[in-house]
């Protein structure tokens, strides 16, 4: 089985494409690829909040309420309205001057992280995350019309949230066709393609906290992400440890007793959503959330624990088929 293989580092992570035979008058897998492959460099130069020139910046930056904004734009926003509403406000796309204010002023990329055992031994006591009550997210609006985003003035977004996950989903449009395929972009994935549905691929969810293989998952469509504490840990201007996941409600790192969730979706979107919102909610909000789809939660003890139709699977080995390494 014949398949593009290709891996680089863009938007502070590794992107991995895999593509298959292409359908009729289709171009090559390679030629589909490389374009996949710039797709992603300019979506990272629009979206990048780390990127001053980008087109996220200026609109940050804009004094007005209505700013004109690409199609590609007024898309990211929408993904990070639409998550922030099916989480009940989580997934919040507006904590931006509160990220930065945890320290995250500056791409981490390539940096490594601060222990994670170290940070959960010093860590408060845990407790589920809650939305802002402020609910700053339900002041944006797109005028598509006019092609413009309309918001409070000074009201900044941030795309970090959902960004990947929609690029994946993105390239997954521009690939329908092709005989299968997987686009992984840091660990948010999207598999498709007639044949992945009869040879699925394998994907490795990666512990948190030793590195190690903790699942497997067999799939031939949809999308899968997952979100750990692990990747960004820091410590903060006044010595303490502090990640990326916020809790909307305070502003301040989460710690909740979870430190990894994967979740299923139809999209990489709707997947990257979901295991950020589980993560969020904790042990017994994160099973809740993950019932229906499936899911996998890691407790800050290191018990793996599946949730929903993972749980109830079987476990059977099955031939050596492809497989990616993407999911951590």
């Amino acid at each position: 089985m014949s398949e593009h293989d290709i891996t680089f580092d863009a938007m502070g992570s590794h992107v991995r494409l895999l593509i298959g035979e292409p359908g009729p008058e289709m171009a090559p897998a390679a030629e589909a690829a490389e374009m996949a492959r710039r797709f992603i460099f300019d979506f990272d130069l629009a979206l990048s909040r780390f990127k001053p020139r980008s087109e996220l910046c200026a609109f940050n930056e804009d004094p007005r309420e209505r700013v004109p904004a690409s199609p590609l734009l007024r898309r990211a926003v929408k993904a990070g309205l639409e998550a922030a509403e099916h989480s009940g406000g989580l997934v919040d796309p507006t904590l931006l001057r509160e990220i930065e204010g945890a320290g995250y002023q500056s791409s981490r990329a390539g940096m490594t992280g601060a222990p994670l055992d170290e940070a959960l031994a010093e860590a408060p006591p845990r407790r589920a995350a809650s939305p802002s009550p402020e609910q700053r997210w339900r002041g944006f609006e797109i005028d598509e019309e006019a092609g413009e985003i309309v918001r409070p003035p000074g009201l900044r977004f941030d795309t970090g949230g959902t960004g990947k996950g929609l690029a994946a989903d993105l390239i997954a449009i521009s690939l329908r066709g092709y005989s299968r395929f997987i686009v992984d972009c840091g660990g948010d994935i999207r598999i498709g393609g007639a044949d992945a549905l009869v040879h699925p691929y394998e994907v490795f969810v990666e512990h948190p906290q030793t590195g190690e293989r903790a699942h497997v998952l067999r799939l031939g469509s949809g999308g899968v992400a997952t979100s750990g504490l692990n990747v960004r840990i820091w410590r903060d201007a006044d010595g303490r440890f502090a990640h990326h996941l916020l809790d909307p409600a305070t502003g301040e790192p989460a710690w909740t007793g979870l430190v990894g969730a994967t979740a299923l979706g139809d999209t990489a979107v709707e997947a990257e959503t979901l295991s950020k919102a589980a993560l969020l909610s904790g042990p017994e909000g994160g099973r809740r959330l993950l019932a229906d789809r499936g899911g996998l939660l890691v407790h800050d003890g290191g018990r793996i624990e599946l949730v929903g139709p993972l749980a109830a699977a079987p476990r059977i080995r099955l031939p050596q088929i492809p497989t990616l390494e993407g999911a951590h």
